[in-house]
C-alpha cells in the first residue's frame, strides 16, 4: 500500500486527540524560536565588536542576556509538554487501534485463524503498534520543526547572502534523492524484520504450548534446530537492517560535510572581497549549521517514519481482513426458541481451499429430539453442528430455528441460546470459578456451585487446594483431561441453553466419570433439543434417533441403540 494511503487510513486516530496535537505543534514552534535566533544575537554581538565596538556596552549584553534566558525558560516549558504530552498522546492513539484491531479480531471467522498464525497476530497488535506510537507522536513535530527552521533558515540566509544560499541549496536536491532511495530500501527490510518477528513469537509459542509432547517424545534438540533457523534468519534480516542504516547515516554525514565545504569556501572568499561581513558569516555559518541538522533530524526520522509506516501497514492487514460471519442487516433478537432445527438443503465448502464438506443436506430435528451423529473422521459432523451457531455461514441452502432462517437473528441472541462442549475443550488462565462463571457471567456463587454439582466436578474442585479460586494454569495445564472435560461441561449447564451440541462430550473420560457425564447431560437435555457427536456408542444410547453421515448422505443408524 503506498504512503500516502496508509497516512490517509492514520488521520483519523488524530480526531479524538486534536487539541493535544495543536498544543505539541505550537510547543514544537517555541522550541524552535531560540535555535533561531541564537544566529541573530551573536551576527548582532560580531558586526557591533568589529565596527562600532563602543556601542557594545555591559548593559545591552545583559538585555541580549536576559532575552536568550527568557527563550531559553520557553524552551524549557515547552519541550517538557512536548516529551510528555506528546507521548501520552501517541499512546492515546496506540491503545485506540489496539481496542480496534482486538475488536475486530474478535469479528473474524474460523477461517482466518485456522491460517494466520497467532505469533503473527500478536507482533501486529503489540510490537507493530509501540511503533506507531512514536510515529504519531514524533511525525507531526518532526516535519513541523523542520519546515519552520527549514524556511526561516532560508529566508535569513538569502537576505544575507543569495549567492552563497543559492550554492548551499544545490546540494539538497541530490541529498534528499538519495536519502529517498535509501528510505524505500529500508520500508522493506523492516517489513521483512516484522514479519520475521511474528513467526519467530509463532515458533516460540508452538514449542512452549507443545512442551509436554517435546519432551515426551525426547524431540528438544529438533525444537532447538527449527528455533535457531528462524533465530539466524531473524539476525540476517537485522543486519541488512543495521547496513543500510550505516549508508544512511554515512551518506547523511558526507553531505553535511559538503555543505560546509561550500561555506567555507565560498564564504571565506565572499569576506576576502568584502561581499559578506563577519558578523553576518558567523550568523550565515549558525543558520546552515541548523539547517544542516534539520535536514539530518528529518532524514534520521526516515528510519522511524519507516517503521510507523510498515506498523500501520501490519495492523491494516487486520483491520481489512475480511468479516465472512456478521449480522445481516435488520437482524433481530431471537426470542426464547422451542428448538426445531431444519436443515434445507444445506451445502458447505471451505472458502479458503473450496473443500466441500456438506452436500444438498436436509434434515429435520425436532424440538426437544436428542439426536446422535456418528461416522468416519473428516465425515463433517462437527462441520454440520457448527453451522448451526454460525461458526461458519452455510454455502447453499439454509437453516431454519422454530421455522425463521437463523440469519435473521443477531450472533449474539443466536449463539446465546446454543450451549457447546467442544472436543477439545479450552480453559482460560485463571480460577475454576472464573472458568465456569464463563457460561453466565451474572451467575450466582449458588449457581455455580450447583452446576458443578450437575457436571459431577463439585467433589473435585473442593478437593483442589484452594476449592473454586484454584488457579489452574494456561489452558487448564494443571488439570486433568477428565476434570477440564468435566468443568467444561459445568459452564454449559450455566449457562442454561435451549439447543446443546455436544461434541465428544464425553471423550475425555474415565468408564466411571463417562457414566455420571451421561446422566448428568441426559438430564439437562430434558425439554431441549440436544445433537451428540460420538463414536462411542455409551454415549447416544439415552438418544432418540442415531444419523450417520456418509459420502453418501445422511442415513438413519437406530439399530445402534439398545431397547430401553
Amino acid at each position: 500500500m503506498k504512503t500516502s494511503a496508509l497516512i490517509k487510513r492514520f488521520l483519523p486516530y488524530y480526531g479524538k486527540y486534536k487539541h493535544i496535537l495543536i498544543l505539541d505543534l505550537i510547543c514544537a514552534g517555541l522550541t524552535s524560536i531560540c535555535e533561531l535566533v541564537l544566529p541573530m544575537i551573536m551576527r548582532n554581538l560580531t558586526n557591533l565588536a568589529a565596527g562600532n565596538l563602543a556601542a557594545l556596552t555591559v548593559p545591552y549584553v545583559l538585555k541580549l542576556g536576559v532575552l536568550y534566558l527568557g527563550l531559553r525558560i520557553l524552551d524549557g516549558a515547552a519541550n517538557f509538554y512536548m516529551a510528555g504530552m506528546g507521548h501520552v498522546m501517541g499512546t492515546y492513539m496506540e491503545t485506540d487501534m489496539r481496542r480496534d484491531a482486538y475488536a475486530h479480531l474478535q469479528k473474524l471467522s474460523n477461517t482466518y485463524y485456522n491460517n494466520t498464525k497467532v505469533g503473527q497476530i500478536m507482533g501486529r497488535i503489540t510490537n507493530d503498534l509501540f511503533d506507531v506510537t512514536e510515529f504519531a507522536h514524533h511525525c507531526p513535530e518532526e516535519f513541523f520543526i523542520a519546515a519552520l527552521k527549514a524556511g526561516f533558515s532560508f529566508v535569513i540566509l538569502f537576505g544575507v547572502s543569495p549567492l552563497l544560499t543559492l550554492l548551499i541549496f544545490l546540494c539538497l536536491p541530490l541529498m534528499f534523492y538519495v536519502c529517498l532511495k535509501l528510505s524505500r530500501k529500508q520500508k522493506k527490510v523492516f517489513r521483512e524484520q516484522r514479519h520475521q518477528i511474528g513467526e519467530l513469537n509463532a515458533r516460540i509459542e508452538d514449542s512452549l504450548l507443545g512442551q509436554r509432547v517435546v519432551k515426551a517424545f525426547t524431540n528438544e534438540e529438533k525444537e532447538n534446530q527449527k528455533f535457531e533457523e528462524d533465530n539466524l534468519r531473524f539476525l540476517d534480516i537485522k543486519k541488512h537492517s543495521y547496513r543500510i542504516m550505516a549508508t544512511f547515516s554515512t551518506t547523511n554525514r558526507l553531505f553535511d560535510g559538503l555543505m560546509y565545504l561550500v561555506v567555507i569556501v565560498a564564504g571565506g572568499t565572499f569576506l576576502t572581497k568584502g561581499i559578506i561581513s563577519a558578523g553576518d558569516l558567523v550568523a550565515y555559518t549558525m543558520y546552515v549549521g541548523t539547517m544542516i541538522t534539520t535536514i539530518r533530524r528529518i532524514i534520521e526520522f526516515a528510519e522511524q517514519f519507516q517503521r510507523g509506516m510498515t506498523g500501520i501497514e501490519r495492523f491494516l492487514e487486520i483491520m481489512d481482513a475480511e468479516i465472512e460471519i456478521f449480522d445481516e442487516p435488520g437482524a433481530v433478537e431471537m426470542p426464547a426458541p422451542k428448538g426445531e432445527i431444519v436443515f434445507d438443503n444445506v451445502s458447505f465448502e471451505y472458502s479458503d481451499d473450496h473443500n466441500e464438506v456438506l452436500r444438498n443436506v436436509s434434515l429435520q430435528i425436532h424440538a426437544g429430539e436428542k439426536l446422535a451423529l456418528v461416522g468416519p473422521s473428516g465425515g463433517g459432523k462437527t462441520t454440520l453442528c457448527n453451522l448451526i451457531p454460525r461458526f461458519y455461514d452455510v454455502t447453499e441452502g439454509k437453516i431454519l430455528i422454530d421455522g425463521e432462517d437463523i440469519r435473521k437473528y443477531t450472533l449474539k441472541s443466536l449463539r446465546g441460546n446454543i450451549g457447546i462442549v467442544q472436543q477439545d475443550v479450552y480453559l482460560f488462565s485463571g480460577t475454576v470459578r472464573e472458568n465456569i462463571l464463563y457460561g453466565n457471567l451474572n451467575a450466582t456463587e449458588e449457581e455455580v456451585i450447583e452446576a458443578a454439582k450437575k457436571a459431577e466436578a463439585h467433589d473435585f474442585i473442593m478437593n483442589l487446594k484452594d476449592g473454586y479460586d484454584t488457579y489452574i494454569g494456561e489452558r487448564g495445564v494443571k488439570l486433568s483431561g477428565g476434570q477440564k472435560q468435566r468443568i467444561s461441561i459445568a459452564r454449559v449447564f450455566l449457562k442454561n441453553p435451549a439447543i446443546l451440541i455436544l461434541d465428544e462430550a464425553t471423550s475425555a473420560l474415565d468408564n466411571e466419570s463417562e457414566a455420571a457425564i451421561v446422566k448428568s447431560l441426559d438430564k439437562l437435555s430434558e425439554g431441549r433439543t440436544t445433537l451428540t457427536i460420538a463414536h462411542r456408542l455409551s454415549s447416544i444410547q439415552n438418544s432418540d434417533r442415531v444419523l450417520e453421515l456418509t459420502e453418501d448422505g445422511i442415513r438413519e443408524k437406530n439399530e445402534l441403540l439398545i431397547n430401553r
